[in-house]
C-alpha cells in the first residue's frame, strides 16, 4: 500500500526567478533600466511585488542569478580548505573557481554584459556588481587564511576576482561559439596563480 502524497500548507508559490528575469530583460529593453520599475517587472510576470522581493532584494539582482549561484557554490567548495600550506589552498581555489565556471555553458552569460549598452549604463548594476565581487573576494581570503601574510592573501584575492572579470568579459564577447566559462578562466587565472604559488 502507498502512503497518499501529502497536502502541500499554504498558497502554492507563483512566480519563479526565470519568469521575473524574462520579464525584467523585456522591460530593460523597450524601457531602460532606470525607466523600468519593480512593480512594472512584477506586473509583467503576472506576479506581486512582494514576491519579486521573494527571490530579490534589488532590482540588479535579476542580472546576477547565476554568479551568485556561482559564488554559494566556490564557498561551499572553500570551506574545506581551511587548513594546509599555502600550495594546496591555491591548488584548491583553482579547482573550485574551475568547477564552478564549468558549470556555465554558453547559454549561461548573464544577460547584463550583453545588453548593458541597450539598457542604458546604471550605477546600480555597476554597484552590484562591486558587491559580488567583494563576497567573492573575501571567500578567497578566508580560504588562503594564515598560510600567508593577510597583505599577500588580500592581493590574491583581488587578482583572482579581476582574472574572472576578465574571463567574464572576454567569454560574454566571444558569441555563440563561446564554449563554457571554463575556458576563458584557466586562460585567465593560471598565470594569476602560478604567480603567487612561486612566492
Amino acid at each position: 500500500m502507498t502512503d497518499a502524497p501529502r497536502a502541500m500548507r499554504g498558497r502554492p508559490r507563483v512566480g519563479s526567478p526565470s519568469l521575473l528575469e524574462e520579464a525584467a530583460f523585456e522591460l530593460f529593453l523597450e524601457n531602460g533600466y532606470a525607466g523600468t520599475t519593480v512593480e512594472q517587472i512584477s506586473t509583467r510576470a503576472g506576479v506581486s511585488r512582494n514576491t519579486f522581493f521573494n527571490y530579490f532584494a534589488a532590482k540588479s539582482d535579476v542580472f546576477w542569478v547565476g554568479l551568485d549561484a556561482s559564488i554559494d557554490r566556490v564557498a561551499t567548495s572553500l570551506e574545506a580548505a581551511s587548513a594546509g600550506a599555502a600550495s594546496r589552498r591555491i591548488a584548491l581555489l583553482h579547482d573550485a573557481l574551475l568547477d564552478a565556471a564549468g558549470r556555465l555553458g554558453p547559454s549561461d552569460v548573464p544577460w547584463v554584459l550583453t545588453h548593458f549598452e541597450l539598457i542604458g549604463s546604471t550605477h546600480e548594476v555597476l554597484a552590484s556588481v562591486i558587491g559580488r565581487a567583494t563576497r567573492l573576494s573575501n571567500v578567497i581570503e578566508r580560504c588562503l587564511g594564515d598560510s600567508a601574510p593577510a597583505a599577500l592573501s588580500r592581493s590574491l584575492s583581488f587578482a583572482c576576482v579581476g582574472a574572472v572579470v576578465a574571463a567574464m568579459t572576454s567569454w560574454a564577447e566571444a558569441g555563440p561559439g563561446r564554449g563554457s566559462l571554463a575556458s576563458h578562466l584557466e586562460r585567465a587565472l593560471s598565470p594569476v596563480l602560478s604567480g603567487f604559488a612561486a612566492l
